[in-house]
C-alpha cells in the first residue's frame, strides 16, 4: 500500500504543477513568461527526477540520498511560490495555492514512512505560499495558511485510516493464515503418520511376523529383505509436488522372493506422468498387493494393467487365487486398509477390492487428475478459495478505510472552510437560503452514511442513490444561486465538496461511476458560465485550474483506490499466499523430519537391531529366541497401528491387536472385559498395553488377557502358560511412565504380568 500510495502521490503532484504551470505560463504577460518558465521549468525537472527515481529506486536507505529527493520536492514549492510574483493576477495567486496545496497532500503520501519529511515539506510549501502572496504586494492573509494545514492534517488522517485498516487486514490475514498453517501442518504430520504405518506394516511387520510364525523354510531371501525393510524405515519422508512416470515405478514392483515369487504379467500404458504423492501411493499399494498374492491366495500368478481413462489413471491388479470376503476383514488388519486403501484416500484417489471365496481378487486404484479450469458452480481448491477470501478481506479493510477518509475529508472540510465561506458571503447568494438548504442537505447525507459506515454496513443501494440525487441537487443549487463569475471561486462553498460526498458514497463501484458524477457537477458550472456569456481568458483559466485542483484531485483519489482495491489487495493476497506457502512448507519439513527422529529412535532399542542382525547374518531366524523376539515386535507393531483407529475404546482395541498376533502364532488367548471403559492418553496406553505384547509374543501355548476398569483407575493383566521359560530381561522392562505400575509374578511355567494406573484424582474432579 505504501509503495502505491508513493508512485500515486508523485504523479498526480507532477501531473497538477505540469498543467497549473502551463495554464499560469499562459495566463501571463509576453514580457513575464520567460522569467516566469526559468523559475518553473526547474520544479517540472524535479518532479521529472522523482518520477525517474520510481522507476530506478535509489538507494534510499543512505541519508544523502533521502536529503536529495527531500531538497527535489522542497525546490518544487519554493519555485511555485516564487513564480507567483512574476506572473501576477488572481490567476498566479490561484496557480501556486493550487499547486502548492495538491504538494502539501501527496507530500503525506510520498513520504509515509517519514512522517517528519512529509510535515517539514508542508511547512516549507506553506511559508512559499505565504512568501509569493508577501512578494505579489499582498497583506499576511491567515486564510490561505490555514487551508493549506486542513489539507496537510487531512491528507496525512486519511492515511493513517487507511493505514490502520490495511494492517487490520494483515492481522486478520495473518491470524486466518496461521490457523490454515496449522491445519496443514497437522494434515500432513497425519499423512506421513499415516504412511510410515503403512510402510511399517508392509516392510518390517510382515517380515518379522513371518519370521516368528516358524522354522523349516528357505530363508535365503531374509537378509536381503531384513536390509530393505531398515532402509525403509530410516529414510527420511518426501514432501513434493514433482510428478513422476507411473509406467515407470509400476515396472519395479517386487514380486516376491524364492518359491513366494509372483509371475506378474503386465500391461502398461507409458508414459502415465502424475503427481509423485499418488504415484507412490499407488505403487507401494500394487507392492502390498502382491505380497498378499503371494501369501494368500494360494497362486503364484497374477495381472498388472495400468491405463489413462480420460481424467482419471487406474491401475488393475487381479489373480485367479482362492478369493476372500472383503467385508469379513477385521478392521484391525492393516493390510487393505492401510497399505492399499488408506494411502489412495490421502493423496485424493480411491482404491477398491472385489472379490469372493473361490472367485479370485481383483484391486482397482484410481486416481483422478484436477481440472485445470473448474466449471461454473464447481467448489474452488482449498488454496483458491483461501486466497479469494483472502483478496475479499483485504478490499473490505481497504474500501471500508477509504469511505471513512472520505467522510472525514467530507465533514471537516463541510463545517470548518465550507461553513466558514458560506457565512462570509451571504449576500452574493441569490437566495441565500437555498445555499444553506444545500448546506443542510449534505450534513444529512453525512449522517445517513456514518449511520451505516460506523456499524459496518455497506449503504443499501436505495439509500445510495437517494443520496447521490441530493448531492447532486446540492451541485446544481449551487451554480444556479451563485453570479457566473463568482463560480468557482471562493465564494463557490461546493465546488469542491460534493466529490467528497460522491466518492464516500460510489467508492464500491467502478471508476466510471465516480467520474460521470464529476463530469456532469463540473458541466453544470460550465453551462451556467456559459449561458452568462463567454467568459475571459483569465475567467476560463481560473476556472480550469480550480477544476484540476478539486475534482481532478477527487478523480485521482477515485482512481488510486480503485488501484488499491483491484491491483494492491490481489497482489498482496498472492503475496501473503506464497509467503505463507513457504512458512507452511518448512514448518511440515521441520515437523516431518522431527517426527520422523522420534520414530526412529523408537525403533532403535528393539526392532533396528533385530534387522540389522537378520540383514547381516548375526542373528539366524532358526534360532528359537530370534523367533520369539520377532513376535515381541510384530505384536508391539500392531498395537501402534491400532493407535491411529476411531474406536470408543482405543486400550481394548491395541490389546485386541495383540491378541490377533498371538493367535497367528497359533496361541489360544482368552479375553475378558470387566468395568465401564474411561479415557485414558496415549502414553499411559502404550506403557499398559506394552507388557501383554511382550508377554504374548513369547508364548506358544494358552493364555488369558484380563482388561478391568474401575472409578478412576484401569488394570490390564496377562497369564502365560508357558511365558515364564521363555522370559529374558527384555521381558522384565519396567514403563518409562511412572504413573503406570507393572508387577510380574512367576510360578512354574507360568507368568502372570500386570499393568495398572490410577487416574489422578485432579483429573478425576475434573
Amino acid at each position: 500500500m505504501n509503495r502505491t500510495l508513493e508512485r500515486y502521490g508523485v504523479w498526480l503532484r507532477s501531473t497538477v504543477v505540469a498543467l497549473c504551470s502551463a495554464l499560469g505560463v499562459v495566463s501571463a504577460d509576453r514580457a513575464d513568461m520567460p522569467l516566469a518558465t526559468a523559475l518553473l521549468a526547474p520544479a517540472l525537472l524535479a518532479c521529472g527526477v522523482r518520477l525517474y527515481t520510481l522507476r530506478r529506486p535509489l538507494p534510499s536507505a543512505a541519508l544523502g540520498m533521502v536529503s536529495l529527493l527531500w531538497l527535489a520536492d522542497g525546490s518544487v514549492v519554493v519555485l511555485t511560490g516564487l513564480s507567483q510574483p512574476v506572473l501576477g493576477g488572481d490567476v498566479a495567486e490561484m496557480m501556486v495555492e493550487a499547486i502548492i496545496g495538491i504538494c502539501i497532500i501527496t507530500f503525506q503520501h510520498e513520504w509515509a514512512t517519514r512522517p517528519w519529511a512529509g510535515a517539514a515539506l508542508g511547512v516549507l510549501g506553506a511559508a512559499a505560499c505565504e512568501l509569493g502572496d508577501i512578494l505579489s504586494g499582498h497583506s499576511p492573509d491567515a486564510m490561505p495558511l490555514l487551508r493549506l494545514a486542513v489539507l496537510g492534517a487531512l491528507s496525512r488522517a486519511a492515511y493513517l485510516i487507511v493505514r490502520a485498516r490495511a494492517r487490520a487486514a494483515d492481522r486478520s490475514a495473518a491470524l486466518s493464515a496461521a490457523a490454515r498453517r496449522e491445519a496443514e501442518v497437522a494434515a500432513a504430520r497425519r499423512a506421513a503418520e499415516r504412511e510410515y504405518l503403512a510402510t511399517l506394516h508392509d516392510t518390517a511387520s510382515a517380515t518379522l511376523l513371518m519370521v516368528s510364525q516358524g522354522d523349516g523354510r528357505d530363508w535365503s531371501w531374509l537378509p536381503a529383505r531384513a536390509r530393505q525393510d531398515l532402509e525403509a524405515l530410516s529414510a527420511v519422508p518426501a514432501f513434493g509436488t514433482g510428478s513422476v512416470d507411473l509406467a515407470a515405478l509400476l515396472a519395479c514392483v517386487p514380486a516376491g522372493e524364492g518359491p513366494a515369487r509372483v509371475r506378474l504379467t503386465t500391461t502398461i500404458d507409458s508414459p502415465l506422468v502424475i503427481p509423485s504423492g499418488p504415484a507412490l501411493a499407488i505403487f507401494n499399494g500394487v507392492r502390498e498387493a502382491v505380497s498378499n498374492v503371494s501369501r494368500h491366495a494360494g497362486v503364484r500368478e497374477a495381472e498388472l494393467r495400468a491405463w489413462r481413462a480420460d481424467d482419471d489413471v487406474v491401475v488393475e491388479l487381479t489373480d485367479a487365487g482362492r478369493g476372500f470376503d472383503p467385508e469379513s476383514v477385521p478392521p484391525r488388519r492393516r493390510g487393505i486398509k492401510g497399505s492399499i486403501i488408506g494411502r489412495m484416500q490421502a493423496v485424493g484417489g480411491s482404491a477398491a477390492i472385489t472379490s469372493l471365496p473361490g472367485n479370485g481378487t481383483r484391486v482397482q486404484w484410481r486416481w483422478h487428475a484436477p481440472a485445470q479450469q473448474l466449471p461454473a458452480g464447481t467448489l474452488q481448491p482449498p488454496r483458491a478459495r483461501a486466497r479469494t477470501a483472502l483478496v475479499q478481506l483485504i478490499r473490505k479493510q481497504l474500501l471500508h478505510g477509504a469511505q471513512l477518509a472520505a467522510l472525514l475529508i467530507s465533514l471537516f472540510s463541510q463545517f470548518t472552510l465550507s461553513l466558514h465561506r458560506l457565512v462570509s458571503y451571504q449576500d452574493v447568494y441569490r437566495p441565500a437560503w437555498a445555499q444553506t438548504a444545500a448546506f443542510g442537505c449534505l450534513a444529512a447525507v453525512a449522517g445517513i452514511g456514518a449511520f451505516y459506515l460506523l456499524r459496518g454496513k455497506q449503504i443499501p443501494p436505495p439509500v445510495r442513490w437517494c443520496s447521490l440525487g441530493a448531492v447532486l441537487a446540492v451541485s446544481v443549487i449551487g451554480a444556479f444561486t451563485l453570479p457566473p463569475d463568482r463560480l468557482a471561486g471562493a465564494a463557490d462553498w461546493s465546488f469542491g465538496l460534493v466529490g467528497w460526498y460522491a466518492l464516500f458514497l460510489l467508492a464500491d463501484l467502478r471508476l466510471r461511476w465516480f467520474a460521470a458524477f464529476l463530469g456532469v457537477h463540473v458541466g453544470i458550472t460550465v453551462i451556467v458560465v456559459l449561458l452568462a456569456g463567454a467568459p475571459t481568458t483569465a475567467e476560463a483559466i481560473g476556472l480550469g485550474i480550480r477544476a484540476i485542483s478539486d475534482c481532478g484531485f477527487q478523480l485521482s483519489v477515485g482512481f488510486l483506490l480503485t488501484r488499491l482495491l483491484h491491483g494492491t489487495a490481489p497482489a498482496a493476497g498472492i503475496a501473503a499466499e506464497q509467503e505463507e506457502e513457504l512458512r507452511t512448507r518448512e514448518r511440515i519439513q521441520e515437523d516431518m523430519q522431527r517426527d520422523h527422529k522420534d520414530r526412529y529412535r523408537a525403533l532403535t532399542a528393539t526392532t533396528v537391531p533385530l534387522l540389522v542382525g537378520l540383514g547381516h547374518g548375526v542373528l539366524s531366524p532358526h534360532d528359537e529366541e530370534v523367533r520369539l523376539r520377532c513376535g515381541v515386535e510384530a505384536a508391539r507393531m500392531r498395537r501402534l497401528f491400532a493407535e491411529s483407529d476411531a474406536v470408543s475404546d482405543a486400550l481394548l482395541n491395541e490389546v485386541r491387536a495383540c491378541i490377533e498376533v498371538a493367535e497367528h502364532q497359533g496361541v489360544t488367548v482368552s479375553l475378558a472385559v470387566r468395568g465401564r471403559p474411561a479415557e485414558v492418553p496415549v502414553s499411559v496406553r502404550r506403557e499398559l498395553v506394552d507388557p501383554v505384547a511382550v508377554t504374548l509374543g513369547r508364548t506358544r501355548s494358552t493364555a488369558r488377557v484380563t482388561v478391568v476398569w474401575t472409578p478412576g483407575a484401569v488394570r490390564v493383566s496377562v497369564v502365560s502358560e508357558d511365558g515364564a521359560t521363555r522370559q529374558t530381561a527384555e521381558a522384565d522392562k519396567q514403563a518409562t511412565d511412572v504413573q503406570v505400575t507393572v508387577v510380574r509374578t512367576t510360578r512354574g511355567a507360568s507368568v502372570w504380568v500386570e499393568a495398572s494406573w490410577r487416574q489422578p484424582a485432579l483429573a478425576r474432579v475434573a
